[in-house]
């Protein structure tokens, strides 16, 4: 069994992969700073953030399998991060109040002793609950989803400012379990073996 890395210090990925491979793996944060600003469609920013948290992490290893995810929201081609602060998280759940949105995650694997990169990405379709303005507010004092790409964590209170979801759900979290698995199979690595 090759030793697995995560290059996220996300715990909601961290959660995500413990499901489909149990404790089998240990997490590395990557110091990428991710630059959304880059006049690059949402799914080349992910593709492109994903590959350099994981090449970040993987060139201080001589082995095993480095995992990388990056998670993005897109409304009207405008691409939503994390929000860092409480007034960006209203800025961008006013912005996103009861409209249709896209989450985009792009997946790295880099397996370093054979020196293979594969990259992919996944995308959900999500209906956004109409919200007053005060629903806004008291959301983010509840939850302070301050570090959720699109300032929400669907995992959690999140869950009841949308209406609908069209795609997987696990996307939304922050790690495509389905799309992973599928890239893992290519490297000659399975789920079921760890």
């Amino acid at each position: 069994m090759q030793k697995i890395i995560l290059a996220s210090g996300s715990p909601r990925r961290r959660q995500l992969l413990k499901q489909i491979i149990g404790d089998n793996f240990i997490t590395k944060n990557s110091d990428y700073e991710e630059d959304n600003s880059l006049e690059l469609s949402a799914k080349d920013l992910v593709l492109m953030h994903s590959l350099a948290k994981g090449r970040d992490v993987a060139n201080n290893l001589d082995q095993g399998i480095v995992i990388s995810a990056d998670t993005l929201i897109v409304y009207r081609g405008k691409v939503f991060g994390k929000a860092h602060t409480v007034e960006n998280a209203f800025k961008i759940l006013k912005q996103i109040n009861g409209h249709s949105i896209e989450c985009i995650t792009g997946l790295a694997i880099i397996d370093i002793k054979n020196k293979k990169e594969i990259q992919d990405y996944e995308i959900t379709k999500l209906k956004m609950k109409k919200m007053t303005n005060q629903e806004i507010k008291d959301y983010i004092k509840a939850e302070q989803p301050l570090d959720n790409a699109g300032a929400f964590a669907y995992q959690k209170k999140g869950a009841v400012l949308i209406e609908s979801i069209d795609g997987c759900y696990y996307n939304i979290i922050g790690l495509p379990l389905y799309k992973l698995h599928q890239i893992l199979n290519k490297l000659g690595i399975s789920c079921f073996d760890y």
